[in-house]
């Protein structure tokens, strides 16, 4: 009788452990569905590195206008037309649109009858495939480039307006970002710059910033009429000037070998259809599908 009642004992007690097991397997599960989640669809991979930013863009870009419910004459009004406003007397402004996604900038500013020259910059070459299909009949004033933020590949002062929307919190030091950005925008050049706020910015520690912050960050750099406003619902939107004065010049003819600077040692590069290639260090940049491709992979 007591050997019976121990080995129900000792099955009783294995059943309960079996119990316990499968419940912290059931938490350890939810926990790893809830990272894998903040991480992908929250943070968007930044806590993982451009590259996994990217192919976080890559899996959606087909998508992403229709995810986003874009309003193209919020587009227009909020974005397009106050930076139109701030080149108003550029005979063909060039502008620079880092982290072009898929080409809603450039989109809104030739709606606007815009007359100068855009380059779109971004990381996913899902979304500036997507981008290219939009822009196909503006190529004589739009060019894109893969490659990523962090070092952008031209030369000091080259550009009248540089903008970086809905994107600095991706990025993995967003003070270093607008140092960069700042680096290329031209004396007198016009910032539009935005800045996540909204209910999610809480869930990026490290990546997005106040709001306090932001306007901190941008009084740092020696920036003048400043502007910031509530952009959508989460993000603010600033537009600021670069001190000093303008130069008259002109954009027309994109010359991408003569704007563009190699990533790897940062000499000109010189046109070899169907590539840009470096002189310097003999690397060689492929123009595929309309797109300047510099982010290759392995550099």
């Amino acid at each position: 009788m007591a050997l019976a009642d121990g080995s129900d004992a000792r099955g009783g007690l294995g059943s309960a452990m079996t119990g316990v097991w499968i419940a912290l397997g059931v938490v350890a599960l939810a926990v790893l569905i809830a990272l894998a989640y903040w991480q992908i669809i929250v943070a968007e991979g930044t806590y993982l590195g451009p590259r996994a930013v990217a192919w976080t863009y890559d899996l959606v870009a087909s998508r992403y206008d229709a995810i986003k419910q874009f309003e193209p004459k919020n587009e227009r009004w909020f974005l397009a037309r106050p930076l139109l406003r701030d080149l108003e007397g550029l005979e063909c402004p060039l502008v620079l649109d880092v982290a072009t996604g898929t080409g809603r900038l450039p989109l809104a500013l030739l709606r606007e009858r815009f007359g100068g020259r855009i380059i779109g910059l971004d990381l996913s070459l899902g979304m500036l495939r997507h981008a290219r299909s939009k822009l196909r009949t503006y190529d004589d004033q739009v060019k894109l480039i893969w490659q990523d933020a962090s070092h952008l590949p031209f030369a000091d002062e080259t550009f009248d307006a540089v903008t970086c929307l809905e994107s600095a919190e991706f990025m993995p030091r967003p003070a270093e970002l607008l140092a960069e950005l700042l680096r290329v925008l031209a004396p007198g050049g016009t910032l539009l710059l935005t800045n996540r706020v909204g209910r999610e910015a809480r869930l990026l520690p490290h990546r997005a910033i106040s709001r306090l912050a932001f306007e901190q960050l941008l009084a740092i750099h020696p920036l003048t009429a400043i502007e910031v406003q509530r952009w959508q619902a989460d993000y603010d939107l600033a537009l600021a000037r670069k001190p000093g004065q303008r130069q008259a010049k002109t954009s027309k003819g994109i010359d991408l070998a003569q704007l563009v600077r190699c990533p790897a040692c940062g000499a000109s590069l010189r046109q070899q259809p169907p590539a840009l290639s470096c002189p310097a260090c003999t690397l060689s940049f492929p123009i595929q599908d309309g797109i300047l491709r510099l982010a290759q992979p392995g550099r």
